[in-house]
C-alpha cells in the first residue's frame, strides 16, 4: 500500500483504499460460491432499482403528459440532445477505468477524480456558452435560459464519478440503489409539483437538474472518501487512453442513435420531436433500465473474471440470456399493443407516438442481443473492438434515420429499425471474433426467449384480433399482457427447459439473503 501521505492522498483515503482491496482480494479467491451470491445479488439489486425507475417514470409520464403539451417534452428534448452529446465526455470514460482497473491506488483515483472536475467545469461553461447558438440553430429563444440552466449538472456529476466507482470496486450495489431510488422519486415529486402549478416546460428542467445535484450530496454521505492532491504516475497513462477510447466509442453511438431527434427537431419542430421522443422513450424506456441495471453489476463481475476465461465466458452468456429474455415480452407487447399502450399512458392527444413505438420494436430488441457485447469488450480491455463496433453502426443508422425522415416521426422509427436489422449479424461476427464465444454459444444463449417470443408474438395477435372490438384500452391491454405473459412464461420455462436455470438463479438469491449480512465499508 502507498504510504497515506504521498502525493497529498489521506489518510483516510489510504485506508479505505485497503479496505477495498482486501475485499476485492476476497472476491477473486477460491471463494466461487460467495462471488457468485454476490454478482447474483448485486443484479437483483440493481433490476429492482432499474423496474422502480422505470414504473415511477412510467408514472410521472402519465401524469406530466397530462398536465404538459407536445411542445413542452420537444423544447426539453432541443437542449436535452446537447447535454447528452457532451456528456460522453463528462468522465472522459475514467470512472469505467477504475472498474475495469486490476490494481488501484489512492494516487491514481485522487488524480482521476481531479481530472473529472477539471472536465465537468469546462462542460459547464461549454453549455452555458452555447446556450445563444442553440437557440439560433432551433429558432426558439427560449432555449438560451432552459441551456443555461442546465449547464451546472455536469459540475455535480464530475463530484461523484470516482465515489460511484468506487462503490462498484466494492460491489456495494445495494448503497448504489438507495440512491438512485431516492434522487429518482426526489426528482419525479419536483416535476409533477411544478407541472402542476403552471411552471410548464421548466418542470422538466428542474427534475433533470435536482437528480444529480441530489445525487452528489447522497454519494458524499454514502462513500466518505476525500481525493488528495493530484500526482501523476505511468499507470495513468493507460487509464486515460482507455478512458478516451471509450468516450470516443459514445461519441460515435451518440451521432448514430440521435441524428433522428436533431434532424426532426430542425425540420419537423418541437411537437413532432415531442411526439417521437415519447414514442421513443415508451419503446426503450423498460429495455434501457433493464440494461442499465444489468451493466451495472456485469461490467463490474466480468472486470474482475477478466483473468478466468471459461467463468468470465460463462457469466457473460447468462447475462445475456437474461437479458433477452426479460426483453422479448417487452417487444411484443411494444409492437402489437401499440395503440393500446398510448392511449393509457399517454393519453388521446399522442395518439401519433403509437406507430413510433411500434415501428421502433426491432431496435429495442437488438438492442438488447447486441449491446451487451460492449460490456464484455471493455471488461476485457477490447475497447478498440467496441469502438470499431460502433464504427459500423454510425453511417447505417444515420442513412436509415435520413431515408425515413420525409414521412415524419414514424418514418424514422421505422428506417431506425430497418438499419438495426441490416447491422444485426456483421455486428455479432465481428464482436465475437477472436473472443473464445462461438456462435453456437451465443445462439444457444439466446434461442429460448426468441423462439418462445416468436409463439408469444402469434398467440398475442389472435388475442388482440379476437378482443380489439369489444373491449375497452384498459380491459384490452389487460387481457392482452396476462394472455401473453402466460404463454411466454410458460412456454420458456417448460417447453424451452429454462425452468431450472431460473430456479438456480432463485435459489442463489435465497441462500445469499440466508448469508452473514455483507460487511460495511
Amino acid at each position: 500500500m502507498e504510504d497515506p501521505q504521498k502525493g497529498g492522498s489521506t489518510t483516510e483515503a489510504a485506508l479505505l483504499n485497503q479496505k477495498l482491496k482486501a475485499h476485492e482480494s476476497a472476491l477473486r479467491g477460491p471463494q466461487a460460491s460467495e462471488f457468485k451470491r454476490k454478482s447474483v445479488r448485486g443484479g437483483v439489486l440493481t433490476v429492482f432499482s432499474q423496474s422502480f425507475a422505470m414504473v415511477l417514470q412510467i408514472g410521472t409520464t402519465v401524469i406530466l403528459a397530462r398536465l404538459l403539451a407536445p411542445s413542452d417534452y420537444g423544447l426539453q428534448s432541443m437542449v436535452f440532445t446537447l447535454t447528452t452529446f457532451l456528456a460522453l465526455f463528462k468522465d472522459a470514460g475514467l470512472s469505467a477505468a477504475s472498474i475495469q482497473r486490476e490494481e488501484l491506488t489512492t494516487e491514481q483515483i485522487s488524480t482521476l477524480f481531479w481530472i473529472n472536475v477539471a472536465i465537468g467545469t469546462f462542460l459547464t461553461l461549454i453549455v452555458a456558452a452555447a446556450a445563444p447558438l442553440l437557440a439560433a440553430f432551433y429558432k426558439e429563444p427560449r432555449l438560451i435560459w432552459i441551456t443555461v440552466a442546465s449547464a451546472p449538472i455536469f459540475l455535480f456529476n464530475s463530484l461523484v464519478f470516482q465515489h460511484g466507482a468506487l462503490l462498484a470496486r466494492a460491489m456495494r450495489f445495494g448503497t448504489s440503489v438507495k440512491i438512485e431510488m431516492f434522487t429518482a422519486a426526489a426528482g419525479a415529486i419536483v416535476a409533477i409539483v411544478m407541472a402542476a402549478k403552471g411552471f410548464g416546460y421548466w418542470a422538466l428542467i428542474c427534475q433533470n437538474i435536482s437528480i444529480p445535484f441530489l445525487c452528489m450530496i447522497a454519494m458524499w454521505f454514502a462513500m466518505p472518501w476525500v481525493p488528495g492532491k493530484p500526482h501523476w504516475t505511468p499507470e495513468l497513462r493507460s487509464m486515460l487512453r482507455f478512458g478516451g477510447t471509450i468516450t470516443l466509442n459514445g461519441i460515435v453511438v451518440f451521432i448514430a442513435y440521435n441524428t433522428e431527434k436533431i434532424l426532426l427537431g430542425r425540420y419537423w419542430g418541437a411537437a413532432s420531436l415531442g411526439i417521437y421522443t415519447r414514442g421513443y422513450q415508451l419503446a426503450t424506456l423498460p429495455v434501457q433500465q433493464l440494461i442499465t441495471a444489468v451493466h451495472i453489476v456485469a461490467f463490474s463481475v466480468l472486470s474482475r473474471l477478466q483473468s478466468e476465461t471459461e467463468r468470465l465466458e460463462r457469466a457473460y452468456l447468462k447475462s445475456l440470456s437474461i437479458i433477452v429474455a426479460l426483453t422479448v415480452p417487452v417487444v411484443i407487447c411494444s409492437a402489437l399493443f401499440a395503440k393500446e399502450i398510448v392511449l393509457i399512458v399517454l393519453g388521446p392527444k399522442w395518439l401519433g407516438a403509437a406507430p413510433v413505438l411500434r415501428f421502433l420494436a426491432p431496435t429495442v430488441l437488438f438492442f438488447a442481443l447486441i449491446n451487451p457485447f460492449s460490456w464484455f469488450l471493455r471488461a476485457t480491455g477490447r475497447v478498440r473492438r467496441s469502438l470499431n463496433t460502433a464504427f459500423l453502426i454510425c453511417p447505417v443508422v444515420i442513412v436509415g434515420v435520413v431515408a425515413g425522415l420525409h414521412s415524419g416521426p414514424a418514418g424514422v422509427a421505422l428506417g431506425y429499425s430497418a438499419a438495426m436489422v441490416l447491422l444485426f449479424i456483421p455486428i455479432v461476427i465481428w464482436a465475437k471474433h477472436g473472443t473464445g464465444i462461438t456462435s453456437g454459444s451465443y445462439w444457444g444463449a439466446v434461442k429460448q426467449p426468441l423462439i418462445s417470443g416468436v409463439v408469444t408474438g402469434a398467440a398475442g395477435w389472435l388475442v388482440h384480433m379476437m378482443y380489439r372490438t369489444k373491449l375497452s384500452p384498459v380491459p384490452l391491454l389487460s387481457v392482452e399482457l396476462v394472455a401473453s405473459a402466460v404463454v411466454y412464461f410458460g412456454w420458456m420455462l417448460f417447453v424451452m427447459g429454462q425452468k431450472d436455470f431460473y430456479f438456480d438463479l432463485v435459489k442463489t438469491i435465497v441462500q445469499r439473503r440466508q448469508a452473514p449480512a455483507e460487511s460495511a465499508i
